[in-house]
């Protein structure tokens, strides 16, 4: 009787595991974390991730992204764009108020929130095309390079979507999981998303108010210093200094240091002491520059030079254009 009992166990443990979803390696794992960590109910979650469904493109994206696959001169021709700089002046024109007020509380300016609109979703005109849930899942556990962040962004999804009152199955975003007008990680969104038109949601799908207070939040929340600048072109007399660039996007350089090395200062304001240089492939050659804590507070939001870059660039052509 005792055996008949464990094999009966033993039986219903592997079926248990099978409907969780076999193409998820480690899911009941997960599943059970998030009911004792969490205090989910296991079975729905088996039910929820039993319809989740693994993306071989989500994997193929992954591993080819543009800001590791293109040179500067390529990636820049994404972003600046006619089009773009048009929707970015249009966006201005359509959401003025709420792009002001989160300039004077946040001291970002407006047109660094635009240009990070624009390049994230074209101003919310492309906001993904995958199912949150299964974009997090098949990294979480099919790619083994990042599976531990992906594991904790979905956690931090299916904390959202209980907090928000959101269907865990419903939501889209991009191959990575970010989402919304704004293409925040779950992780993001819990922690800098505001309700930023005091309607009681915090609503970065759909309204832009909230989009624009969020994105300003968060750059905030990651140093960013009203009224300095972004970046500034340089030169350099004698080889590239190597070590310099190698200390990333982080401002640690001292003027004396740069000046020493033969990178030329001429184009910094006083007064900003702590730089970071990096280099931008054109085709002829390396473009450098100098960046301060503002840069460093776009590369926050997307790790890659290029993007904030792509930002930088985006913004200032925007702003250009803007009340012609």
């Amino acid at each position: 009787m005792k055996h008949l009992l464990l094999i009966t166990l033993l039986i219903l443990a592997s079926m248990h595991q099978s409907f969780a979803n076999s193409a998820l390696p480690g899911l009941p794992d997960f599943i059970d974390e998030m009911q004792q960590k969490n205090d989910f109910d296991s079975d729905y979650l088996t039910t929820v991730f039993s319809a989740v469904e693994v993306k071989d493109s989500i994997l193929k994206a992954i591993s080819r992204p543009a800001e590791k696959s293109k040179p500067w001169y390529d990636y820049r021709k994404i972003f600046i764009t006619q089009k773009r700089i048009k929707g970015g002046v249009k966006f201005w024109n359509e959401h003025t108020q709420a792009l002001q007020r989160a300039e004077l509380e946040y001291g970002v300016p407006a047109e660094i929130i635009i240009a990070i609109l624009g390049v994230e979703t074209r101003y919310g005109g492309n906001v993904g095309s995958y199912r949150v849930v299964d974009a997090l899942s098949t990294l979480a556990f099919r790619y083994p390079p990042r599976s531990k962040f992906f594991r904790s962004e979905l956690e931090q999804f299916l904390l959202l979507t209980r907090e928000e009152q959101m269907s865990i199955l419903d939501p889209i975003g991009s191959y990575a999981g970010a989402m919304g007008l704004g293409q925040f990680m779950p992780s993001s969104y819990r922690t800098y998303a505001v309700d930023f038109d005091g309607d009681g949601k915090r609503d970065i799908w759909t309204n832009p108010t909230d989009a624009i207070g969020s994105i300003a939040n968060y750059l905030n929340k990651h140093g960013w210093v009203a009224d300095e600048s972004i970046a500034h072109k340089t030169s350099i007399t004698g080889k590239e200094p190597t070590a310099l660039i190698e200390k990333g996007t982080k401002p640690s350089i001292s003027r004396d240091e740069l000046a020493t090395a033969g990178v030329s200062l001429k184009n910094v304001p006083e007064g900003q002491e702590l730089l970071a240089m990096i280099s931008l492939t054109q085709k002829n050659g390396e473009e450098y520059w100098l960046t301060t804590q503002n840069f460093y507070s776009i590369t926050r939001y997307n790790h890659s030079r290029m993007y904030a870059m792509a930002v930088t660039q985006l913004s200032e052509a925007i702003r250009e254009q803007y009340g012609k």
